[in-house]
């Protein structure tokens, strides 16, 4: 147990800017109505400390004038998807924005406002990351809308390192369950070289699971057309107003965000593990 314990790593789970501040109500107040933070809390009556927040990131405020006078003119950079729905509705609530959004030889698209106090706050979002979405898919492989043969989806988890089920019943029942599935072919020689399933009750709740791309192919926006071929049947499909999840590995959360994922949180946990046989 000693020796399990020294062997784990430390997670990095968030962080969050503390700016000092002269009046943490009024803060709050700016970056959640001007702003457009939805979630906010305070501490103290009235409050000494106090933060917003706006899914993945977070910025709290403490109630130190002194450090606040001097701290004027730092500045936070705060990574984000769909920048230019963002930008509008600053310049709708007529934030003061110091610079305009424009694409920066360094890679970025970004824009920067000077907040209550004092801060500069720039909102940036990669240019490579918007073009994504618009590279071709090679000719040589072809998505079609259906699901794995038993086989095939065996052959997949084998290929990218998870353990394949030997039960014929059990893989079959997993496919039944996809209410929507993609497979992408070798259009030369027609092998399945990844897939992609869709679950849930089709009225509040869809789960993507099993996006699996063959070794080989990896690196080749393959996964991309996969993801795209589901999220193009959730808009056209799927019931209005649905929570869409899924779970991921780490450092995979880039690649969902550009289909419209953001983190959450949430909690797991799995069945027991049968017993041993006697």
């Amino acid at each position: 147990m000693e020796n399990e314990h020294n062997n784990l790593q430390p997670v990095f789970m968030q962080a969050e800017t503390v700016l000092a501040v002269t009046d943490v109500a009024a803060s709050i107040a700016y970056w959640h109505e001007v702003l457009g933070f939805p979630a906010k809390w305070t501490w103290g009556t009235p409050p000494v400390h106090g933060g917003v927040s706006w899914q993945g990131v977070g910025v709290q405020f403490s109630l130190q004038p002194e450090l606040a006078a001097a701290s004027r003119g730092n500045s936070i950079w705060i990574r984000v998807k769909h920048i230019e729905a963002l930008y509008a509705m600053h310049r709708q609530r007529n934030v003061e924005i110091v610079s305009s959004l424009a694409n920066q030889p360094w890679g970025l698209r970004d824009y920067t406002v000077r907040e209550l106090n004092g801060y500069y706050i720039t909102f940036a979002t990669p240019v490579t990351e918007r073009e994504k979405n618009h590279a071709v898919l090679s000719p040589s492989v072809r998505i079609i809308a259906r699901k794995p043969s038993k086989e095939e989806y065996r052959s997949l988890q084998t290929s990218v390192g998870w353990t394949a089920s030997p039960d014929d019943h059990k893989v079959e029942q997993v496919l039944a369950a996809a209410l929507h599935a993609v497979v992408a072919e070798d259009a030369q020689s027609g092998e399945t070289i990844g897939c992609a399933l869709l679950l849930g009750d089709d009225q509040t709740f869809y789960y993507v699971k099993d996006v699996m791309v063959r070794k080989d192919w990896q690196g080749k926006r393959v996964g991309t057309a996969l993801m795209q071929g589901i999220t193009g049947w959730l808009e056209n499909s799927a019931a209005h107003n649905a929570l869409v999840g899924l779970y991921t590995g780490e450092g995979l959360e880039i690649f969902y965000r550009q289909f419209g994922f953001a983190q959450a949180f949430g909690m797991i946990r799995f069945t027991p593990s049968p017993p041993p046989e006697q």
